[in-house]
């Protein structure tokens, strides 16, 4: 099932994705909708028997994050693709050094924007830089979960691109300021529930930036998997419904090529996992 929120005449609604068309569930948030059982089962009665449901041609609706509203900020983990963390210990000049657990930062709620919304480009940053990266969403709360329980407590799965200005990573010489600006975290186009996403599969991942390849790997390239990371997430600290955890980006950011690449004003990027789908933002000066 694909759970999506949109725009429409003004309002955002909640819908299920059934091929080009969004079936409204008639729960206006997100949040709502997936901290309720009752609502989620009449979201899959509906995805279920969609040809007799009316619907809405996603051409139609502004698709937005799928929780557009975070309650708290997005949990971020860095360094968890081994090419990365090669390409990133070259650009700095430094030994690689592969990390033994999960190395947390978190990005800001106003970060969150979803496909089709331009990523803004401050004049606090001269490297604005890209990652995709494989997201997950939390459907029950929880404390100290087991890495095999951790099925019980995602819901699904997303895109998110953790778009980053790394000379503010390195000048304040910790992630959060530069992993917070205001845009930097596109996701969408909408969360593929758990029942339908194989995350132990080889899901190719990858990004674009004006239709040139950037990055391309599979997901199963992650250092440590999404149980894993709930695991070391939840010694406790309690993950609440909504909660949005992204697992970290492979090789080809614009701080490991070279020379080094950094996003400019028009630049249009493309982030994407095979079994989801993917999302397009333009970088705007502002």
């Amino acid at each position: 099932m694909k759970l999506a929120t949109y725009m429409r005449d003004g309002a955002e609604q909640t819908g299920v994705v059934v091929g080009d068309w969004i079936v409204p569930t008639g729960v206006a948030s997100m949040l709502q909708l997936i901290g309720s059982d009752e609502a989620l089962g009449r979201a899959r009665s509906l995805a279920a028997d969609a040809g007799s449901n009316d619907g809405l041609p996603l051409s139609d609706v502004t698709l937005l994050a799928p929780i557009p509203h975070p309650v708290r900020n997005v949990f971020c983990v860095g360094r968890n693709y081994k090419l990365h963390i090669e390409e990133g210990a070259r650009a700095r000049g430094v030994p690689v050094d592969y990390p033994q657990v999960p190395e947390f930062f978190t990005k800001g709620t106003n970060t969150v924007i979803g496909t089709g919304a331009d990523v803004r480009l401050p004049d606090v940053t001269e490297k604005l830089d890209y990652e995709v990266e494989l997201a997950f969403v939390i459907g029950k709360r929880g404390r100290d979960i087991p890495a095999e329980k951790a099925g019980d407590h995602i819901l699904g799965f997303t895109v998110l691109n953790d778009v980053s200005a790394r000379d503010l990573q390195r000048h304040h010489n910790q992630w959060f300021k530069g992993k917070s600006l205001d845009t930097t975290c596109p996701i969408g186009p909408w969360i593929v529930t758990s029942d339908e996403f194989d995350i132990s599969a080889d899901h190719r991942i990858w990004l674009t930036v004006n239709g040139g390849e950037r990055q391309n790997s599979v997901t199963t390239d992650m250092v440590f998997d999404c149980a894993t990371i709930l695991e070391y997430l939840s010694a406790g600290l309690t993950v609440e419904v909504g909660d949005i955890v992204t697992t970290g980006t492979p090789s080809g950011v614009g701080l490991g090529l070279d020379p080094q690449v950094w996003l400019k004003d028009g630049d249009v990027m493309e982030a994407g996992i095979e079994g989801i789908g993917s999302i397009v933002n333009t970088v705007r000066a502002q």
